[in-house]
């Protein structure tokens, strides 16, 4: 492992050009759940990712870049530059995962320095607009909302907030789609957002880069290999190299287009492993705010301004990453709010540039550390010595009592100030009908459900609900309509044969839109025929789309609920999503 120990930076071969010859386009890919050690650049001989590896042997690799403990908060500090409770985002679905309207985002700036901008993959800061991508300055968005998906090939997925089909395996998809805007923005600077969803679960993969690895020797392991969970391991391997043969097609693209000089290309994590498995010897995976939970790689290559091969050992944390960007882009910030982070641009254009003594909060579900350039913080007040036990083993307060509290009252002063800044209660409708957009979804995922009526999963980000048997029980939202409208409906929906004929009223304030179950539709569950690793996720079905009529609904908050009136069969449905299309 690669250490920069001290507070010299090593830039000796490096600078960024005072000016490129044109205003650079930007790309950055961000994976899910990939740890910091799940790169063949950061020692892990278990895998090949060459294409990943060439933006820091081409570029700046960053060697203490750190992210969140889970994912959308560290979605929400890329977008922002802010921590992300500030923006009102403290969980990963239910709505907890919103990102705060009064927020500006790298979108909302780069579109307003007049890049086109797109999104693909997984957003995971908001669903219905303007919490949608769309609404937050992405002129372009395919994939999907939440916080996971339920099936990885040919999977339901979206495209400007209308439902639409996936081809294949969906980073394979969201890559290709991404290729597609790039070369239709050749001309003009472009901001393209690849938001890939693995190697999250479920755990699918095709079958090309599983047999790489079903039955391969693996070299590396965890620091605790008792902990590892063999398939899972294998198949997280497969997704990254997965992830590199795409990043290595975009590459590519750049090249045939002639746009490499021109585009700055960004990669990162959004938290630490997904499992127990090689990772540096670090304490801690995906959702600790140990070293191994937060820890990120982080490559920047630009060809042509950056020189290659070279560490950048100051401190950084994805925060940096909006105030760097634009800096380096030339693009004015507009931010309502000050930032958090800091423009890193300084140690990319001045090889004499020493290292500060920065410090960087990591915070989840009211556990805080505090990493320093050379100490850690735990959330238990724990100090470690990260230059001399990057495995924080040993606890050395009673050794540096002052740089305990030091960074105890940092610790302290984010509970005080930024953790202060979320409410205690969630009072955010969902915001439905907004006049901004044509289409709004309102899937199960954001619904609460009355008597016996059960959700697929406990995970709610891709589920659906089931037994709905009796006319006493119902689903239900609580949303604000933005703006007074008539409406086509939608339902996505499953039901066998035998239970057809159910009648039903969706109802919005004083709006009552009533419909009977008339088609039968009962495909079988999808997911596992695929699955590498045995899920906790719910499973999928082919929900079919029917259209059940038009509703008028009046600005306000108010109650959208879904009510059987009567029940031939032994249950009403299977209920995945409404979809309201905006014709009036």
């Amino acid at each position: 492992m690669k250490k920069c120990i001290g507070a010299i930076v090593v830039l000796s071969a490096f600078c960024v050009t005072a000016a490129a010859a044109r205003q650079p386009n930007v790309i950055v890919f961000l994976s899910d759940d990939q740890g910091w050690g799940d790169l063949s650049f950061n020692g892990n001989r278990n895998l090949a990712t060459p294409n990943v590896d060439s933006l820091a042997q081409q570029g700046a690799s960053f060697e203490s870049f750190y992210v969140c403990a889970v994912c959308s908060p560290t979605r929400a500090e890329f977008l922002t530059g802010r921590y992300h409770p500030r923006g009102g985002v403290y969980s990963t679905s239910a709505g907890g995962e919103r990102l705060d309207l009064d927020e500006t985002t790298i979108g909302d700036i780069f579109k307003a320095a007049g890049y086109s901008t797109a999104c693909y993959g997984k957003w995971h800061n908001g669903m219905q607009y303007p919490y949608h991508p769309n609404g937050r300055g992405f002129d372009e968005f395919y994939g999907f909302c939440s916080g996971h998906w339920g099936h990885y090939f040919d999977s339901m997925l979206e495209h400007n907030g209308d439902i639409v089909t996936g081809n294949g395996f969906c980073i394979d998809d969201f890559t290709e789609r991404g290729m597609e805007f790039i070369e239709e923005n050749r001309d003009r600077p472009f901001f393209c957002y690849f938001a890939y969803n693995t190697p999250h679960s479920p755990m699918q993969v095709p079958d090309e880069y599983w047999n790489r690895f079903k039955s391969k020797e693996l070299k590396m392991r965890h620091r605790d290999p008792e902990k590892e969970e063999e398939n899972h391991l294998r198949c997280a391997l497969a997704m990254c190299e997965n992830i590199d043969w795409n990043v290595g097609r975009v590459l590519r693209k750049l090249d045939e287009l002639q746009l490499a000089e021109d585009t700055i290309v960004v990669y990162f994590n959004d938290n630490g492993p997904n499992g127990w498995r090689w990772n540096g010897d670090m304490r801690g995976r995906k959702g600790a705010v140990d070293e191994g939970g937060v820890r990120s790689a982080l490559f920047m290559r630009w060809k042509g301004a950056i020189k290659p091969g070279v560490e950048i050992c100051q401190l950084s944390s994805v925060i940096d990453l909006l105030p760097s960007l634009a800096e380096l882009c030339g693009v004015p910030l507009q931010n309502k709010k000050p930032l958090d982070g800091r423009s890193f641009v300084r140690w990319l254009r001045n090889p004499d540039a020493s290292a500060d003594d920065r410090l960087i909060v990591n915070n989840w579900r009211n556990r805080i550390s505090v990493r320093s350039n050379r100490f850690r913080l735990d959330e238990k007040y724990r100090l470690y010595d990260m230059h001399s036990d990057f495995g924080q083993r040993v606890d050395i307060a009673d050794q540096h009592p002052d740089v305990k509290r030091r960074l105890t009252r940092v610790a302290d002063a984010y509970r005080a100030e930024v953790l202060a800044e979320l409410p205690q209660e969630d009072k955010r409708e969902f915001v439905i009908a907004h006049p901004g957009h044509s289409l709004t979804q309102v899937p199960a995922r954001d619904a609460r459900a009355s008597g016996g009526v059960k959700r697929s999963c406990v995970h709610p980000n891709c589920s659906y609900y089931s037994n709905w048997t009796s006319t006493d029980e119902k689903i239900y939202w609580d949303v604000d309509v933005a703006a007074e409208g008539r409406f086509k409906v939608t339902l996505f929906y499953t039901c066998p044969s035998k239970d057809v004929g159910s009648s039903v009223v969706l109802s919005c304030g004083g709006s009552r839109l009533p419909f009977k179950v008339v088609e039968a539709h009962d495909p079988p569950l999808i997911g596992a025929e695929h699955d590498r690793f045995k899920r906790v996720e719910s499973y999928v079905k082919d929900w079919k789309r029917v259209v059940i009529g038009e509703m008028s609904l009046q600005q306000g908050k108010q109650r959208l609920e879904l009510c059987a009136t009567e029940i031939p069969g032994s249950q009403v449905m299977d209920f995945r999503l409404l979809l309201f299309k905006r014709i009036k």
